[in-house]
């Protein structure tokens, strides 16, 4: 017999016998705990939690479990979400004129590797239209002009959030969108818009890192994973990786270099998020592999 699932995640201040009354309460609801991992950090004296559980209990519906679930949240003061693992996460993707992270995530989500929805692209370029039709998924080009004032910025960004609403978006990924968004809109999507950022961060931010590490003569370049802030590059940060290069490499050479990490950190990133596997922690995150 297969039973329903869900994950379960939360964060509170650290006290004793969160794991205990999490747990009790799940055996009590007729819940079969699958894996579990929890973090209590001492700096920020908060607890994070991430339970994946099954639902055993016929007589115990969704809606109680989650009505039952709300009231253990607030005695704790937790800030908690009980997802459907059943559920697949709708992610929107944003790209302008550089494909190959675009690429990569539709390849991962049509193989299914992962386990998403993508009812909407969106790109301030025509490039990637006939990419979008091939997976049989809607195209939309909000083109916004170089130098463009404020108004006509603020009506394409509208424009933008139109379609996060109408798709029921959960997760819009800026999959090298070269675009900086405004604070409006960053506080609109946070927590729920990850972006790629072409360099090991904190160093290099900006535009053209790869050229800005070519100058630096560095020895590792990199990829950022992180969420979306008004800060620019400044985002909590999900996942980062790196490649050896050397001296003889011009900057082209390691733009094509990077653009492999960039794929692989994006996908991972994103396959953390639909698996409700990272959790806000201030200016930081904790993931939960």
């Amino acid at each position: 017999m297969t039973y329903p699932e869900y994950i379960l995640t939360l964060s509170c201040r650290d006290q004793r016998g969160i794991v205990h009354r999490v747990s009790g309460f799940l055996a009590e609801h007729g819940c079969n705990i699958i894996d579990s991992a929890q973090f209590g950090d001492a700096q920020s004296q908060l607890f994070f939690m991430r339970v994946h559980f099954s639902a055993e209990d016929a007589s115990v519906s969704d809606q109680t479990l989650r009505d039952h679930f709300s009231s253990l949240a607030a005695s704790m003061q937790m800030n908690a979400q009980l997802h459907d693992a059943r559920k697949k996460p709708r992610m929107m993707l944003m790209v302008s004129k550089i494909g190959h992270c675009l690429n990569d995530l539709l390849f991962r989500y049509k193989s299914g590797l992962l386990p998403v929805e993508i009812p909407a692209i969106v790109s301030n370029h025509t490039d990637f239209y006939q990419l979008a039709a091939s997976y049989n998924i809607p195209f939309h080009h909000l083109p916004l002009a170089a130098g463009a004032s404020a108004e006509a910025k603020r009506a394409q960004e509208e424009r933008v959030l139109e379609i996060v609403k109408s798709n029921d978006i959960d997760l819009v990924v800026l999959a090298r969108y070269m675009q900086i968004l405004s604070p409006t809109m960053c506080d609109a999507l946070k927590g729920r818009a990850i972006n790629i950022h072409h360099s090991f961060l904190p160093s290099f931010k900006g535009a053209k890192p790869y050229y800005q590490a070519h100058e630096r003569g560095v020895k590792l370049i990199g990829a950022t994973a992180h969420f979306v802030t008004g800060d620019l590059d400044e985002g909590p940060i999900i996942e980062q990786d790196v490649e050896r290069v050397d001296h003889a490499m011009e900057p082209d050479t390691l733009t094509m270099i990077g653009r492999d990490v960039e794929c692989v950190v994006l996908a991972r990133a994103v396959k953390w998020f639909v698996e409700h596997r990272i959790l806000l922690n201030g200016h930081k995150t904790v993931v939960f592999k």
